[in-house]
């Protein structure tokens, strides 16, 4: 093995917590070694990578793959693991065929798709409600009970969520299946011009598969309760509501069932119209990190997805003061244990796609989310031996 080259495929996490992490270098001499061997394995990206991006509609921004040094034997393994699920297409039904009936989809330019079409499902597909990554619609834990209230500086923009007792309000966990949903209504959209329903029919593996968990009764226990809170939280907000169109009550979900027998393990999900005329309206969703199911604090979670929202992949970074994002959080942490544990995140510094920096000047403290991609660009195009590591 130490007589192969390593070669780089897709400028992932492994190369970036290299650059993130302290205790990469401490001395000069490392240094240049260091810069030396990014800048080897970037002429050499030019040359190998052939990265092709999936189709896009409208006029939504397209997400740059992430860099990843991978041994040999590695990108061996990699090969063999790769499966693409493939799942079927109806008007108010969405059923994944089993791999044994499964077949290669065959899509024509401007062809609409009939019932029964196959439509191939990328993880680097599912994604996310731009205009509700801004503001705290959901808890940070899963057991708060209290409710969340927010407005903005300028008052334009007001958000109270509540639970509704026995449930908890529903969660950044919960939120998970919303965005599987919204994905779904997306990919409708793209393969057909026709209106997506409001009410989705989907296997139960199917939707335990995607967002990264196991299919058993166990995890449909957990779906089910995730699906009640989503249900039953209410919503009273500005946010696509400015006239107030929506009073009194409405959730996540209008409605949502279970259905078990024979052959049939599946879930039938009806979105409130409130968040399905979001959900559909244009440009509205951002492409989610499939690494993004795998973090377990809700912290970072936030943490993410308010770097999606602000930084993107356009833009080389952004700032926020602690209490903006405590205010958007809506953590019902006191402000003091809030910041220790924002400071442990941005210390850990392992958000997929993105860098974190703890800041502070002239008595204030804030956070600097970077774009990693671009800085790792930044950082090999200085032309000098000894260019600046930020997080060194």
């Amino acid at each position: 093995m130490g007589d192969q080259p390593w070669t780089i495929q897709k400028v992932d996490k492994n190369i970036l917590r290299m650059l993130a992490l302290k205790n990469i270098t401490r001395g000069k001499i490392m240094k240049k070694l260091l810069v030396r061997f990014l800048k080897y394995l970037t002429k050499n990206e030019e040359q190998t990578e052939t990265f092709q991006p999936g189709p896009q509609q409208g006029k939504e921004e397209e997400d740059q793959p992430e860099a990843q040094i991978i041994p040999p034997i590695a990108i061996e393994e990699s090969k063999q693991q790769e499966s693409t699920p493939k799942i079927e297409v109806g008007e108010t039904k969405l059923i994944a065929e089993s791999k044994k009936k499964a077949k290669e989809p065959t899509k024509t330019k401007g062809k609409k798709p009939k019932d029964g079409d196959i439509v191939t499902i990328d993880p680097r597909d599912i994604r996310d409600i731009m205009e509700l990554m801004e503001v705290p619609f959901v808890a940070l834990s899963k057991n708060r009970t209290a409710p969340i209230d927010y407005e903005s500086l300028d008052g334009s923009v007001k958000v109270n969520i509540s639970g509704h007792p026995p449930h908890y309000v529903a969660s950044i966990y919960d939120w998970d299946i919303i965005l599987f949903v919204s994905s779904k209504l997306q990919e409708l959209i793209n393969s057909n011009k026709d209106i997506p329903p409001r009410t989705l029919i989907i296997p139960r593996h199917e939707l335990l598969k995607e967002i990264y968990k196991h299919d058993g009764k166990t995890n449909r226990k957990q779906m089910e309760e995730s699906l009640a809170r989503l249900q039953f939280t209410g919503i009273e907000t500005t946010i696509h509501n400015e006239d107030y169109r929506y009073r009194g009550g409405f959730g996540f979900l209008d409605s949502w069932g279970y259905t078990e027998r024979k052959d049939v393990k599946e879930f039938r999900i009806t979105l409130s119209q409130w968040l399905y005329e979001i959900t559909c309206h244009k440009g509205a969703l951002l492409k989610v990190h499939p690494e993004y199911f795998k973090i377990t604090s809700g912290l970072k979670r936030f943490l993410y997805r308010t770097a999606r929202k602000h930084v993107g992949t356009q833009n080389e970074s952004w700032t926020f003061s602690i209490e903006n994002l405590y205010e958007k959080s809506g953590s019902e942490q006191e402000l003091k244990k809030f910041k220790y544990k924002l400071k442990k995140s941005v210390k850990d510094n392992d958000i997929p796609g993105y860098f974190l920096e703890w800041i502070e000047k002239n008595g204030k403290v804030s956070v600097r989310f970077i774009n990693a991609r671009k800085e790792i660009k930044r950082i090999l195009s200085e032309p000098n031996d000894q260019p600046s590591l930020p997080f060194i």
